[in-house]
């Protein structure tokens, strides 16, 4: 089990197999609420850090998520979208992460199958947020990007909850029909006040590509808007990085290698270079563990392919660049 991952009845089992009595784990449960022990009930120290003391990322994250939940239940039932309360939600977070590739790099961890149409929007936002601030776009841009990345898949509160908890392959009908998103999206938030025109095309946008191969118009190239072109990265991203009910998930420098190798062309360049930098700030002597499960040491990243530097494994010290080893691939950061 790597570290921050969500403890489900079947993992606790596991560890009860193994006779391990007693795991560290996070002061705040995965519904957003702190983990109280029966051994300190109500004791200040088991509560949530104040802003002052400096609540951690994954707090203020799986806060929102609850937050963002009771947003979308309520778009189900016809309520409009409240523009200034997904503000409220989205920006703690951005300001809070300062963008850290650790912050993004761990966003796949605190997905759970169950409230995968939650935290998406919400990771989504985060990304993309990342994104744009790493392109140098203004602050008002940023919040706008993060929003719409938030807001790029309200429409799926149009689409029916059957359809949307499928435990197993979606058929065409009705992947046709989840397809219909964006454009249930873009009706939803086209008469908001809080948001720019160009936030409001960026969500009808999200999932055209630049080879012409998205939806819902077949848009390419320079047809499509700029922060739909970031958008469509972090959705892509945090997507394949996730466990989903009728997909496995994969490590992030195993995706940003797809992404640049097997879905080359859909994306953009310069927002995909912008994510891929996140690898980059993981520095000489970052401990990983490989996808073959040997812990290694980063000891040079080549700014041409990140997801691939030269590693030490610790184990032997022996020289590995992963480069020319393609069999393996870095599977998480260690420390």
């Amino acid at each position: 089990m790597n570290k921050k991952t969500v403890l489900s009845e079947h993992l606790i089992d596991i560890l009860k197999v193994f006779l391990v009595k007693e795991v560290d784990v996070e002061k705040t449960l995965v519904n957003g609420m702190p983990f109280l022990t029966p051994s300190t009930g109500t004791d200040k120290k088991s509560g949530l850090k104040t802003n002052e003391g400096g609540e951690t990322f994954i707090d203020l994250f799986l806060q929102a998520r609850q937050n963002f939940k009771k947003e979308f239940i309520s778009w189900q039932s016809g309520m409009q979208i409240d523009v200034a309360k997904l503000r409220t939600i989205i920006v703690p977070l951005i300001e809070q992460v300062e963008m850290t590739s650790s912050d993004i790099f761990n966003l796949h961890h605190y997905s759970t199958k169950a409230e995968y149409i939650y935290d998406h929007p919400l990771a989504v936002g985060i990304i993309s947020a990342f994104i744009a601030k790493k392109l140098n776009y203004s602050k008002g841009d940023i919040t706008q990007i993060a929003l719409a990345g938030c807001l790029s898949d309200c429409g799926m509160a149009k689409i029916s909850p059957t359809l949307l908890n499928k435990n197993t392959t979606l058929t065409v009908d009705e992947f046709e029909e989840i397809k219909k998103h964006p454009t249930y999206s873009y009706q939803m938030v086209k008469n908001r006040p809080l948001l720019k025109e160009a936030t409001k095309i960026a969500i009808l946008h999200h999932h055209e590509r630049m080879d012409g191969s998205g939806y819902p118009f077949g848009e390419k190239a320079n047809r499509i808007h700029p922060f739909a072109k970031i958008l469509a990265v972090a959705d892509s991203f945090h997507a394949m990085t996730s466990e989903r009910i009728y997909k496995p998930k994969h490590s992030p420098f195993k995706v940003i290698e797809m992404i640049n190798e097997e879905l080359f062309g859909e994306f953009d360049i310069t927002a995909l270079k912008a994510l891929s930098s996140a690898i980059m700030n993981y520095s000489v002597g970052t401990k990983i563990r490989l996808s073959d499960g040997q812990a290694a040491e980063i000891i040079f990243v080549e700014e041409k392919n990140p997801a691939r530097p030269l590693v030490k494994l610790l184990e032997t010290d022996q020289i590995l660049a992963l480069e020319k080893n393609r069999y393996l691939h870095i599977e998480e950061i260690i420390q």
